[in-house]
């Protein structure tokens, strides 16, 4: 087997295209082909669930940038089959050695099984329901190579997933379930929301150069430049003149792992005055006690916004808003079925002098998850979760959904 090949550098050793199976911590492996001097890796997943939610009813008033879904012309439940938190993936790598250095290039491609035919994360629009004649969507979310060696660590160079924020989401329980559901009412998106913006901001996959020291007494350090990205729904979007800046530590000893990131971002607004600054940062471990799973991780950021990156971060006049917020898990496995309960939250602040509104000041949410290893490759599961979603000047939205399916890897 090749080794990890992620800049983060904690993950089992495991083949180096081999995402989904790292994240889950299955003892499969990845197909391996030798061919001369490289050795070609492919690995992936299918995952389907049956998802049946009970949305707010549409005669509230909606929670601007609330996660609770929302009925539509008087129906207040919705029924989909559909992919989870996980889209499908294929992920195909080559890596060989040459002069001492380990080389590596990886492809993911991830398709969903939902009808749709705009970006396989953000549909068009409430209109676009599920009709015939429809297709699903390609997600492309990893180019990368990587060169390095044991004694001077690794540069990874290309598209891949971000370091602020990435361990929350990879630790979360509900990676191959669902968790709370789109709250695009009646349109999947490509994916569910699993614990998006419910106690942590989704890392994204970025453009970036990284390097990643090697192992020092349990510690890895890495530090990166990644592609800047606009602030989603910016009216006027204004080039930015200096790429991003992202780090992370991470311990592992054991049963323990620990870890920190911290990403840093100047925007360029449409008018020097809309100009503001992006930092945020976030804490958290692990610990495995036995068949018990302890997990808690804890985020903080000054217009980085909520949900995904630089969402709801600004008021367009250079004014960030605060915002934090954490996910709390522990799981039991009793043989090959795992239980588990999380709970998370992601707050979010007005900017300087904004007037209350029906901005959203708190998503929370709960689930409680069920996970059976039928064999080694094959998961069912069967998740329930609650979603409540607060706005400033009070009014709430809440929402509840339920998910039976299967999860399949090789």
């Amino acid at each position: 087997m090749t080794r990890s090949k992620w800049p983060n550098g904690y993950v089992p050793e495991k083949a180096a295209c081999a995402l989904l199976l790292i994240l889950l911590g299955s003892s499969a492996s990845a197909v391996e082909i030798d061919a001369g001097q490289w050795k070609f890796t492919a690995s992936g997943n299918v995952n389907v669930h049956y998802i049946a939610a009970r949305c707010e009813d549409q005669t509230t008033t909606p929670v601007a940038g609330g996660l609770a879904c929302r009925g539509s012309a008087g129906v207040e439940h919705s029924s989909t089959v559909s992919n989870g938190l996980l889209p499908a993936a294929l992920a195909i790598g080559a890596a060989t050695t040459q002069k001492g250095y380990d080389l590596a290039v990886t492809f993911g491609f991830f398709p969903g099984i939902s009808t749709n035919d705009g970006s396989p994360n953000l549909q068009q629009g409430a209109a676009a329901l599920n009709t015939g004649l429809g297709t699903t969507g390609l997600d492309i979310r990893q180019v990368f190579m990587t060169v390095g060696n044991k004694s001077m660590g690794e540069f990874m160079l290309g598209r891949n997933i971000g370091l602020f924020g990435a361990d929350a989401i990879l630790n979360d329980m509900t990676l191959p379930g669902v968790g709370a559901a789109s709250s695009n009412y009646a349109t999947p998106a490509n994916t569910s929301l699993g614990s998006i913006g419910l106690g942590y901001v989704y890392t994204d996959w970025l453009a970036q150069i990284n390097y990643t020291t090697p192992d020092i007494s349990g510690f890895k350090f890495t530090i990166g430049v990644f592609d800047p990205i606009e602030p989603i729904n910016q009216t006027a979007p204004t080039p930015e003149k200096s790429p991003g800046v992202h780090g992370k530590v991470a311990y592992k000893n054991g049963p323990v792992y620990v870890s920190a990131t911290f990403l840093s971002l100047k925007h360029e607004g449409p008018t020097d005055a809309a100009d503001f600054d992006s930092f945020g940062w976030d804490i958290g471990g692990k610990v495995t006690m036995g068949p018990a799973e302890f997990l808690a991780w804890y985020y903080q950021g000054e217009g980085i916004g909520t949900t995904a990156l630089f969402f709801n971060s600004d008021d367009r006049n250079g004014h960030e808003r605060d915002s934090d917020g954490f996910l709390a898990q522990v799981t039991y496995k009793f043989g090959d079925l795992k239980l588990g309960l999380n709970y998370g939250e992601s707050n979010l602040d007005r900017a300087q002098g904004e007037l209350s509104s029906t901005l959203v000041e708190t998503n929370k949410k709960y689930t409680l998850g069920a996970y059976y290893s039928l064999t080694e490759n094959f998961t069912l599961l069967a998740e329930y979760t609650d979603v409540n979603a607060q706005a400033h000047n009070g009014v709430e939205n809440d929402s509840s959904n339920i998910n039976v399916g299967g999860y399949m890897s090789f």
